[in-house]
């Protein structure tokens, strides 16, 4: 596992990796703006309505500004990484090729498939943060919790993109990514850290791609 840490974080600072960040991040600023913007007399509606059924008076009183600010940061983080999902395929190749020159790809990610396991990814996380969103102010187990969320958001969509480039076995694919939850929570952990939260889809894409590469 360090290892794998050790290459994606060199990895990650490379010149086609960080040109990659910053499309992406532009990107899905623009998405995340427009969808905010059209939405957001709704989401301030739903805020206020889904506040007042919660029995704790202080997450009430405190928790709208919370609330708001949490759902255009998750709605961000949605945008980015699907966004980063439908544009890496070049970036891992390349990397693979840098780290596997053995390596071949053998296929590519079927775009409607992607989109599927990125959109019901993300509604899984959503749906959860919302039903469960008191959490979020319990110390240290919110700070996990939200990891774990994060986690959802990154790992399925992120596996099925690295192995279809290289790998066609399916069985291979599932004893290759055993931890997958755990990898997909380190990736997640960038999302607590101001502006290097826009690494975080691409660093669960390259642990990944050092995860099913380098135990051929």
């Amino acid at each position: 596992m360090g290892q794998i840490i050790g290459k994606s974080f060199k990895d990650i600072f490379s010149p086609m990796v960080l040109l990659f960040v910053v499309k992406v991040t532009l990107i899905s600023l623009a998405i995340t703006a427009t969808l905010l913007w059209l939405t957001k007399e709704s989401i301030n509606s739903f805020i206020i309505s889904y506040l007042s059924w919660i029995p704790w008076e202080w997450v009430q009183t405190s928790g709208a500004a919370v609330a708001s600010i949490a759902i255009s940061y998750i709605i961000f983080i949605i945008m980015l990484s699907i966004t980063t999902s439908f544009m890496v395929e070049p970036l891992l190749i390349k990397l693979a090729k840098k780290h596997y020159p053995e390596t071949k790809v053998v296929g590519t990610p079927n775009i409607i498939t992607s989109l599927l396991l990125n959109l019901k990814s993300a509604l899984l996380m959503f749906v959860m943060f919302i039903f469960t969103f008191p959490v979020m102010f319990i110390p240290l187990v919110g700070a996990v919790y939200m990891l774990w969320l994060w986690s959802i958001l990154l790992k399925k969509p992120t596996i099925y993109d690295v192995s279809s480039l290289f790998i066609s076995n399916k069985q291979e694919v599932k004893d290759k990514t055993k931890k997958s939850t755990m990898i997909a929570m380190i990736a997640a952990g960038f999302n607590y850290i101001p502006i290097l939260n826009i690494f975080s889809a691409v660093f669960a894409q390259i642990l990944f791609l050092h995860q099913i590469l380098g135990k051929r």
